[in-house]
């Protein structure tokens, strides 16, 4: 599909219904967070496009590097609420030069390759899985006291790919970036 083509109609939402969503969020959760914490937490997070779509390219890519007959559709990305660690718990954060200590304890969003596969009992569920391990994808059911994520688990190979899991982090958090460039 060229890239001026379109199919079907663009996603959309009642922009009231995004501005009592936002202010639901930051008046009941945000504002939670902040006095219990004492902090001035994130309240938005933004990605730039060119990162999510290496994202997306890098998971088709390489999940089809595995199994070249798992479809588009079956691939889907899981978005983890998540904090950057404290300041003084920094120093084992393997980004803190990239990202800054102004980020510590702020949410963020971390996203996980997901598959779609069937369960035992027939429905579809998306699975956490790692396109560069393997041993991560799916398997067609479940047994009940296998743990859902398996990208936790460590390898002992000594591929440094299967000791990676592939993650996106690190978008724009607002604060501490500047909240006149939102809407909501």
């Amino acid at each position: 599909m060229k890239t001026n083509e379109r199919r079907g109609r663009p996603s959309t939402m009642d922009p009231a219904t995004i501005q009592q969503m936002v202010d639901g969020y930051r008046n009941n959760h945000l504002a939670a967070i902040n006095k219990l914490l004492g902090i001035s937490d994130a309240h938005s997070v933004s990605f730039g496009l060119k990162t999510l779509k290496k994202f997306i390219a890098d998971i088709e890519f390489f999940t089809k590097k595995v199994n070249p007959r798992i479809a588009d559709g079956a691939l889907g990305i899981r978005f983890y609420y998540a904090a950057y660690p404290k300041e003084n718990e920094w120093n084992n954060f393997e980004d803190e030069k990239a990202i800054g200590k102004n980020y510590a304890q702020k949410h963020t969003l971390v996203m996980i390759p997901t598959l779609k596969k069937k369960g035992g009992d027939g429905s579809y569920q998306d699975y956490d899985f790692n396109p560069l391990d393997r041993s991560t994808f799916p398997i067609k059911e479940r047994e009940k006291e296998q743990p859902i994520t398996l990208m936790a688990m460590s390898s002992d190979s000594t591929d440094s790919q299967s000791r990676e899991v592939m993650a996106q982090n690190h978008g724009q958090l607002i604060p501490p970036a500047e909240a006149t460039v939102e809407i909501y």
